[in-house]
Order: C-alpha cells, then sequence, then structure tokens
C-alpha cells in the first residue's frame, strides 16, 4: 500500500503530466476540495466529478499553461503540505501569473478526504483583470 506522502507525490506528478485521471485516482468519493475565496475556481466541491468540473476544467479552460510546479512536500503522516508556485497565462487578458502556493491535503485509508489551497489570490486576479 501507497504511503500518504506517495498518493500525494503521485497526484503532483498526474498534474505535471495533465493526466486528469491520475489527479483523480486517489480521491475518496466524498473528498471536500476548498479553493480560496478570491481564486477563479473558488468553493468547496465534494466528490471527484465537481473537482474535475468545477476545479481543473476551468483552470485549463481560463488559463493557457496554468501549472503548480512543487518545490517541497512536508509529511506530517495524515497531513501532507505541497509548497510550490502557480503559474500561467489568462486566455482573455494575455497576461502571465505567478503565485507561491500551500496545499494542505488530508488523508485516510489511503484515500484523499480533504484539499485546501492557501495562496496569493490578489497576483491570480491581477492577471484575470483587463
Amino acid at each position: 500500500m501507497k504511503t500518504n506522502l506517495q498518493i500525494v507525490a503521485d497526484h503532483y506528478a498526474a498534474s505535471a503530466r495533465q493526466d486528469i485521471a491520475g489527479m483523480l485516482a486517489d480521491v475518496a468519493p466524498a473528498v471536500a476540495w476548498i479553493e480560496m475565496a478570491g481564486f477563479p475556481c473558488a468553493g468547496t466541491w465534494i466528490g471527484p466529478d465537481q473537482v474535475s468540473a468545477q476545479v481543473f476544467a476551468v483552470l485549463g479552460r481560463e488559463w493557457e499553461d496554468y501549472r503548480f510546479t512543487l518545490e517541497k512536500l512536508i509529511d506530517g503522516g495524515e497531513h501532507i503540505v505541497g509548497v510550490g508556485t502557480y503559474a500561467g497565462r489568462h486566455r482573455k487578458t494575455g497576461k502571465a501569473m505567478q503565485a507561491r502556493v500551500s496545499h494542505v491535503w488530508q488523508l485516510a485509508a489511503g484515500k484523499i478526504v480533504a484539499f485546501e489551497q492557501f495562496t496569493d489570490t490578489l497576483l491570480v486576479a491581477q492577471a484575470m483583470q483587463d
């Protein structure tokens, strides 16, 4: 069985490949996925289908070359923290964005049961404004 750290590392590896199925492979059916207020896909999304439609699809549709670059993973057992940087170019405005971010993951029984994002939403919003 994979460790919690490996599950999150596998998610990030799938993200780098733009592999949505791989990103959702270890997500629990009732995952609570929180995107910060002020972020383009802000809200709490429940379940892989909502995460895919309300987060991943939105980012893919609104941003060109949107990516998360992982700098480090912090192993807290049931909680894993990913630290890195978001970058991309907003399709409507053509403005580039780069913002530091931390993700807090909660895992139980080999599944991701919760995710919460912390980022500088002002930098993201500025790239989205004409």
